[in-house]
């Protein structure tokens, strides 16, 4: 080989990659303006695994000779799609969000630590104490609710905290658990939506309880609070 086609392969070789790395660029600008933002502050796994699956992606072809830009392509598309497209179930389909992003779990109550819960949520007795020191909290006994959320974090509420804000209805689903925290039923929460003119949960994107007042953000509107 000459050193005049040596130099021609070298640069075939970097414009390759440029090319590569510019696809990979314009798919991820593609994924979060098509799917949202979520996967820049990961709330959950699917948002956690599609970070891991792009670096894998890009960086496992980008070197490689043997992949050509158009099957790198291709497997951009097919990744886009599939996340997009299951972010698209998630917002439709309750079910199908609660399966892959799972759900909230209550693992303290009113100063009582949940040992099935913590079982369930696959989280030991010594991660919960770490969590717990790390929010400045040494006492089970001082929490009014621990949430242990999909990304990992615990959410504390801790007793005597001045006006905290439950929310007891999030992308349409009555949260159960947390209405029982603040002393009221299902049946509360149904009619005091009809009296501010909603039929159902599933009008509602947030409703937050404070202060003995429920406040609104349906889908179709900003906030409204019961007079």
């Amino acid at each position: 080989m000459t050193a005049l086609s040596y130099l021609q392969s070298d640069d075939l070789f970097y414009l390759n990659v440029f090319l590569k790395l510019l696809l990979g660029l314009l798919a991820i600008v593609l994924v979060i303006n098509k799917s949202g933002k979520g996967n820049l502050a990961p709330t959950s796994a699917i948002d956690q695994v599609q970070n891991y699956v792009l670096g894998g992606i890009i960086g496992g072809i980008i070197y490689s000779p043997a992949i050509s830009i158009l099957q790198f392509a291709a497997v951009l598309a097919i990744w886009a799609s599939l996340i997009i497209g299951l972010r698209r179930l998630k917002t439709k389909n309750h079910s199908i969000k609660r399966f892959i992003d799972g759900a909230p779990v209550v693992l303290i109550k009113h100063g009582v630590l949940d040992v099935e819960a913590c079982r369930k949520a696959k989280i030991t007795a010594n991660e919960v104490a770490f969590k717990l020191r790390r929010e400045g909290v040494y006492h089970i006994r001082d929490v009014k609710r621990a949430v242990f959320e999909q990304n990992g974090e615990l959410i504390i509420v801790l007793r005597g905290e001045e006006n905290p804000k439950y929310p007891v209805i999030t992308d349409g689903i009555v949260q159960t658990s947390v209405l029982d925290d603040v002393d009221r039923t299902e049946e509360w929460l149904a009619e005091e939506l009809q009296k501010m003119g909603y039929e159902s949960a599933a009008d509602i994107f947030l409703a937050e309880y404070e202060s003995g007042e429920l406040k609104l953000v349906p889908y179709n509107s900003t906030v409204q609070e019961k007079e």
